[in-house]
């Protein structure tokens, strides 16, 4: 039986660990699998609780961090090292950036035969400066050399990845969409409904709109403060707002909404009667969808957006941003509504024609459910990336 060593850059809450998890428990018994991460922010969630549930034990590789720290990530380097040479994997398949550079490195130094790495994003624009990014490029243009295959997760990353910043050559380049186990998302919704509205004294007749993810720069949490200050200077509708989810750029995105006079809740309040609340972060995340009527989401830079296929498979409507592989998740017009990016405005009108217009929104969300139920199944996922992996190893 093949053994793969799996590696991914943490354990947040976010798709790289459904993706990992579901490889690592749904490939067997064709491939033995073990699963290594590094340590996820404090600010973060933790997704231990994913891969736990699906029977998973994985090695948690505590000096892999997200940040640059030359001592932490060479000590992860030669744990890494230490592993590949123990478990002795015929596939090290890497996901994201440092758990992409540092293992494909230690597996390239141990003469693994066959190595693959998963962007699930890049950092090639929006997240630093020109000096970094370039640097960052040519990384990763030297490790995509020493990779047996490059694995993107939508045609638009695929073509952004290989022909806009030419870090691979498309023919060593292969496009293996998400998949994951939706189940959760399309049962019991009428009483997780009434679950969250009542827990956040959501009247019936109000208009609820979720973001969910890190509270981060480059998920531009502003954009969605702004544009629900014209909803509520435009709709005619009541409406509430929530902020699902944390991270270091919170306090920038409260001011935001201070400066903007948003009222809002925080998770420490007990009774909640403001048009916007952060919640922080909640695990039941398909209660959140299930209690919504609207699900947004305004990143500057993105690969596939697990919220966005979460609420399709709840059956929501969907607004964001035009960016990265959205395209491939959300068909403008048809399961949801796209606008350019960083565009308040008209982010704004057309939430605002979103939260008037209820056929609307049914039209959208029907077309959604069933459009990830057929694109976006781990079955189709485990299936794809067996394929792949037999065919490198056939070489």
């Amino acid at each position: 039986m093949p053994r793969v060593l799996r590696i991914i850059n943490r354990f947040n809450l976010g798709g790289p660990t459904f993706n990992a998890a579901y490889l690592s428990r749904y490939m067997a018994p064709e491939y033995e699998t073990m699963l290594i991460g590094g340590e996820k922010e404090s600010h973060e969630e933790s997704s231990e609780f994913i891969v736990n549930e699906l029977g998973i034990t994985p090695i948690v590789v505590h000096e892999m961090r997200r940040s640059i720290n030359p001592f932490q990530d060479l000590v992860a380097y030669w744990k890494i090292r230490k592993i590949i040479k123990q478990y002795k994997p015929d596939i090290v398949h890497t996901h994201a950036a440092k758990a992409g550079t540092l293992g494909r490195l230690a597996a390239m130094h141990c003469g693994v035969p066959v190595i693959v790495h998963t962007f699930h994003g890049h950092v090639f624009h929006s997240y630093f400066g020109t000096i970094k990014t370039t640097i960052f490029k040519i990384i990763e243009r030297y490790l995509a050399k020493k990779s047996s295959m490059i694995v993107t997760i939508s045609d638009r990353q695929k073509e952004e990845i290989c022909n806009e910043f030419k870090i691979v050559k498309p023919e060593k380049c292969t496009i293996i969409p998400l998949g994951f186990d939706l189940t959760r998302f399309q049962k019991d919704n009428s009483q997780k409904r009434e679950l969250f509205r009542s827990k956040y004294n959501i009247k019936s007749e109000e208009v609820v709109i979720a973001i969910v993810g890190r509270v981060v720069a480059i998920k531009n949490h502003s954009l969605f403060i702004e544009a629900l200050h014209f909803a509520t200077q435009h709709s005619t509708q009541k409406i509430r707002a929530f902020i699902v989810g944390d991270g270091d750029n919170r306090p920038t995105v409260e001011q935001k909404a201070k400066e903007l006079g948003i009222d809002f809740n925080t998770e420490k309040d007990t009774h909640f009667d403001k048009v916007l609340c952060f919640t922080s972060w909640i695990k039941e995340v398909d209660v959140v969808y299930s209690g919504c009527d609207i699900v947004a989401l305004t990143s500057l830079n993105e690969g596939t957006p697990v919220s966005l296929i979460e609420a399709e498979a709840t059956s929501k409507s969907i607004i964001s941003t035009r960016v990265g592989g959205i395209e491939n998740v959300v068909i403008d017009g048809v399961t949801g509504i796209l606008v350019e990016n960083n565009n308040a405005h008209a982010f704004g009108e057309k939430l605002v024609e979103l939260i008037e217009n209820e056929d609307l929104r049914s039209k959208l969300s029907e077309k959604g459910r069933e459009f990830v139920n057929n694109h976006f199944h781990y079955q189709r996922l485990v299936k794809d990336m067996g394929q792949l992996y037999g065919e490198l190893m056939a070489k």
